[in-house]
C-alpha cells in the first residue's frame, strides 16, 4: 500500500466546511477511512476591532481551498472529485500534486504520529478538547486516523464520540 500525502483541494468559495462534511460522510459510508485520513479546513485566529472593541476570530486560512491527508489511488480521487462543491485537485491538469513537508510546516499540520498504550476495553480519561474530563471505555482504535471511539451518557443514551490520540490519557 502506498504512502498517504496531503493535497490541496480547491471548493467554490464559502462551500469549504460543506465539502470537509461531505467528503468525511462519503468517506464513512463507502468505509475509506483507511485510504482518506484526515480532512482540514485550516484556520487562524485573529484579533477584530468592532465597534471599538477587540474580537478574536477564526478565520480560514486559504479561503476556497481544503486539504485532504490521503493515500491517491482512483477510488480516493473519485470521490474527492466528485463531492458536490469541489471544482478539482492543485495540481497541472488532473494530476494532483502532493504538498511537501517544507509546505506544511507553516500550516502547523504536524505529520508525527502519537503513539499510545490502550486496548480496546480499557478506560481513558479525555484530557483536551470537547469533551475534556470525560471519562470512557475503548470501543475501538483507528491508528491511521489517531484516534479511538468511547461511548459517552449524552441525553440518557450511550453515543459513540472519536477522540484523538493526543486528547487522551489511560486510567
Amino acid at each position: 500500500m502506498s504512502e498517504a500525502n496531503w493535497y490541496v483541494v480547491h471548493t467554490y468559495s464559502g462551500y469549504e466546511n460543506k465539502v470537509k462534511a461531505n467528503i468525511e460522510k462519503t468517506i464513512e459510508n463507502r468505509n475509506l477511512g483507511d485510504q482518506i485520513l484526515e480532512v482540514i479546513v485550516p484556520m487562524q485566529d485573529v484579533v477584530e476591532m468592532k465597534n471599538g472593541a477587540k474580537k478574536q476570530v477564526s478565520k480560514k486560512m486559504f479561503p476556497g481551498y481544503v486539504l485532504i491527508n490521503m493515500i491517491l489511488n482512483d477510488d480516493t480521487w473519485y470521490v474527492v472529485r466528485n463531492t458536490r462543491g469541489v471544482t478539482g485537485f492543485v495540481g497541472p491538469g488532473s494530476k494532483p500534486v502532493p504538498l511537501t513537508e517544507a509546505e506544511m510546516q507553516p500550516l502547523g499540520i504536524k505529520s508525527e504520529e502519537v503513539q499510545i498504550d490502550v486496548a480496546v476495553g480499557d478506560n481513558i480519561a479525555v484530557i483536551n478538547g470537547v469533551w475534556e474530563n470525560t471519562v470512557g471505555i475503548v470501543q475501538s482504535i483507528n491508528e491511521n486516523r489517531q484516534e479511538v471511539t468511547i461511548n459517552v451518557d449524552m441525553f440518557g443514551r450511550e453515543t459513540p464520540v472519536k477522540i484523538s490520540f493526543a486528547d487522551i490519557k489511560k486510567l
